[in-house]
């Protein structure tokens, strides 16, 4: 494992990233222990989850898991706040300081651990200003319970405000950002990833196989499989990524994946690798089954010749299917 420098931090990293969204809700506290061991035996280092995935429930599950296997200190752990974490309560969601300062102290409880590595807005938002935010992060990472702070989902302009009200302000800076991209959506190549190079922002893209697919489950004519995150047509956001266009662009890059011989979760996820300014994406597997998958992508060498063609099916800076969207609003919205 050849491990990557976490922006301007000092921090070491595995190239991939270890998503829990899924632990809780799809996946149980026994298969959820078993892929957190597999992937660090593997040399993953680096496990990013959120209070609001299965509201808690995962972060517990992280939590009992790095208990079990005394692991913690080798992981560089990361979580996230904005989410709604009660729907009686208008404050128990947002970026405000009582939001941050109380949803931290709970999520240090559901990891069972003394301080986070990396903690994260999971949104921006419109209702707070960005200063009240940072002073409240810079507070936890002076008390020694935060270590490094970063976002999710901010726009660009958004990042630079806040790195100009950290540096007017004498408080603790972002130093990465969780974007969603793929080849079927690469438009953070316009102005995300040249601004992240320029910053030394790390970036942990998520989604590297464009919610499974880029995993050549789907076939252009056919209901997408049942118990496959696409099949779950009372999800909106499924009908504008399950369209015959986006299937027969994916069908392209699973014909190239099967060209190099390697199977196309991996292939996918090796070209989110190798892009300039990626430092982890981040993989969420529901079972054993697709760790392994994504594991693979680590032996897979991406040619120039596979990027030209990639770009040939998605130009660059362009996209065919909607993840990067603007809309944040809704606790069932949260990925």
């Amino acid at each position: 494992m050849t491990y990557r420098n976490f922006g301007r931090t000092g921090l070491l990293v595995s190239p991939l990233c270890l998503g829990t969204m899924n632990f809780g809700n799809q996946t149980d506290l026994t298969t959820s222990c078993a892929i957190i061991d597999r992937a660090i035996d593997a040399g993953i280092n680096f496990i990013d989850t959120a209070n609001v995935y299965s509201r808690g429930r995962s972060e517990e599950m992280v939590g009992e898991a790095l208990k079990r296997n005394g692991r913690r200190t080798r992981i560089v752990l990361a979580t996230k706040v904005q989410g709604t974490m009660d729907d009686n309560d208008p404050n128990a969601q947002g970026i405000s300081r009582r939001h941050i300062i109380a949803e931290c102290e709970a999520s240090l409880r559901r990891l069972q651990t003394d301080h986070i590595d990396l903690y994260q807005l999971h949104r921006p938002s419109t209702e707070c200003a960005i200063d009240e935010s940072l002073r409240a992060l810079d507070d936890l990472v002076r008390a020694g319970k935060v270590r490094y702070i970063g976002t999710s989902f901010f726009a660009s302009w958004k990042i630079i405000e806040a790195l100009w009200a950290s540096k007017e302000l004498g408080l603790n800076r972002f130093v990465s950002e969780q974007p969603p991209y793929n080849i079927l959506d690469r438009r953070i190549e316009r102005e995300l990833i040249p601004m992240a190079q320029t910053y030394s922002i790390a970036l942990m893209p998520f989604a590297p196989v464009a919610g499974g697919m880029l995993s050549g489950k789907y076939t252009s004519g056919q209901a997408a499989p049942a118990g496959t995150r696409l099949a779950d047509t009372s999800n909106w956001r499924n009908k504008l990524r399950l369209t015959d266009t986006i299937v027969a662009k994916a069908a392209e890059v699973t014909a190239l994946a099967a060209a190099k011989g390697v199977a196309p979760t991996a292939f996918a996820t090796a070209w989110v690798i190798n892009q300039p300014g990626v430092t982890s994406p981040i993989i969420g597997p529901r079972t054993l089954e697709q760790l392994e998958a994504y594991l693979a992508s680590l032996n897979v060498e991406i040619t120039a010749q596979d990027s030209a063609a990639i770009d040939r099916i998605v130009a660059p800076g362009e996209h065919i299917s909607p993840f990067y969207q603007t809309e944040f609003g809704g606790a069932n919205r949260h990925r």
